[in-house]
């Protein structure tokens, strides 16, 4: 074996004082010492800080602050306990409206800077609950076997290791408050150091934790599982495999969890690995904001792009003449096409394809669409947007989790194809995290 292998670079161990400049796009403060650019965790711009390296690499450096020397007057006492050590959260040290404005000033400052593009007129901001929103999460699960205890919950900041935390003020509270008790079931278990996960999905009314075990759990497990659902008022699965695999304990009911728009008369049905939007509130108005900002009727041809299982597909089916709904997931695109015929909704067509590769052959791709919805990962929607050029559509709205690729996007459709912003805004959907979600009216020149 080499005796040349390479060591980590040792951090230097003395605090350094500087001044917060400005903010990164993920919420960290940003500061330079000898040219080179530092990001420092929970530090707010005009701070002056004492912060320690932990992490130094050719182009830039990592920090947090071990003396804070002067407040931001934004800054607050954290909520939480575990905060600055659990890496759910990044923003708790920020006022809740100072959170709003700070995610909407790096909006119009990415729309500028990548996107070329001044953002004429912004949206109010959509907000909702600062706590207890979150309804999906995939939690880790560890066994410490000199603590004899069994964590659930979420990494730490900048490390791979679980945080030791005994609730979560972010996650809806039938899950969020239930930690301890979470992991001292599992403690109980046979299989206790062979569960790596559990996918948590909550709807309006049930609450389902499908649990990934690396081997079969005994027949006294899955009873101790089972008294855990009953008494808590969840449904356990089980997922050996993948997420195809998640399936009920025996003996016990499938619970499909689902979730409503009201104002649309929509309710939809999902499986517990299936992506949604983790906040109720917010998503229900950023449909409606949707569809007011689409004025939809009987003569409009919509085409959703990135539909998912039909989140904006079926409320927008209920006012448009025609709408078509692309996703790249099958098992999506299968449950979107159960969810509308759920809904008795007729006028709507899913189709699954991958929207970064070529599209042209396809016969959805060949039609005509006035309007077009887009809401993609956070990779954006670059690849597929060449195809505006033969749909000409009079109005696109984006709906993004990445404002650095929505404003990329923003460039090339308003510099290289013609169209025009209207308006942008944020829509807080993670509060308490640096995640923005933002919204885009683009419009035909």
């Amino acid at each position: 074996m080499s005796r040349n292998r390479s060591r980590k670079k040792q951090l230097p161990e003395m605090p350094v004082r500087v001044t917060i400049e400005s903010l990164a796009h993920d919420g960290r403060g940003v500061a330079h010492v000898d040219g080179k650019v530092v990001f420092i965790d929970e530090s707010l711009p005009g701070e002056e800080v004492e912060f320690v390296y932990t992490e130094i690499r050719r182009d830039y450096a990592e920090g947090k602050v071990v003396s804070l020397l002067s407040r931001a007057v934004d800054r607050v006492e954290a909520a939480c306990a575990h905060y600055g050590v659990c890496g759910g959260c990044s923003f708790q040290h920020v006022d809740s409206n100072a959170q709003i404005r700070i995610k909407q000033d790096l909006l119009i400052e990415q729309f500028k800077r990548i996107g070329k593009v001044e953002i004429p007129q912004l949206w109010e901001p959509l907000e909702g609950p600062h706590w207890g929103y979150r309804r999906k999460a995939r939690m880790g699960v560890k066994y410490v076997a000199k603590k004899n205890r069994v964590l659930v919950g979420f990494r730490e900041r900048r490390h791979p290791y679980l945080a030791e935390i005994d609730s979560c003020m972010v996650m809806h509270p039938i899950v969020g408050k239930r930690l301890i008790a979470l992991g001292e079931m599992i403690a109980g278990l046979t299989v206790k150091d062979k569960i790596p996960q559990i996918e948590v999905a909550i709807g309006d009314d049930d609450c389902v934790l499908a649990i990934r075990v690396l081997e079969p759990p005994t027949e006294a497990d899955k009873e101790r599982l089972r008294a855990f659902g009953r008494e808590h008022r969840m449904s356990i699965c089980l997922q050996p495999k993948g997420p195809d695999t998640i399936e009920p304990l025996d003996g016990e009911p499938e619970v499909i969890p689902t979730y409503a728009l009201p104002d649309q008369s929509v309710e939809f049905k999902f499986r517990p690995a299936m992506f949604t939007q983790v906040n109720y509130e917010i998503n229900r108005k950023m449909i409606n904001r949707v569809l007011d900002t689409l004025d939809l009727n009987e003569n409009d041809s919509v085409l959703d792009l990135f539909c998912g299982l039909g989140n904006f597909t079926l409320p927008m089916a209920r006012k448009a003449g025609r709408v078509v709904g692309v996703e790249g997931d099958l098992p999506l695109v299968k449950h979107a096409r159960e969810n509308a015929r759920h809904n008795g909704i007729e006028n709507v067509e899913f189709y699954a394809a991958d929207l970064s590769k070529d599209i042209s052959d396809q016969p959805w791709a060949n039609r005509k669409y006035n309007k077009v919805m887009l809401d993609p990962s956070r990779a954006g929607a670059s690849e597929v947007l060449h195809h505006f050029k033969k749909w000409k559509p009079d109005q696109i709205v984006y709906v993004s989790c990445n404002p650095s690729t929505l404003a990329r996007d923003a460039g090339i459709l308003v510099n290289e194809l013609g169209y025009k912003l209207i308006k942008a805004g944020v829509m807080d959907m993670f509060p308490q995290t640096g995640h923005v979600e933002s919204i885009a009216l683009f419009e035909k020149k």
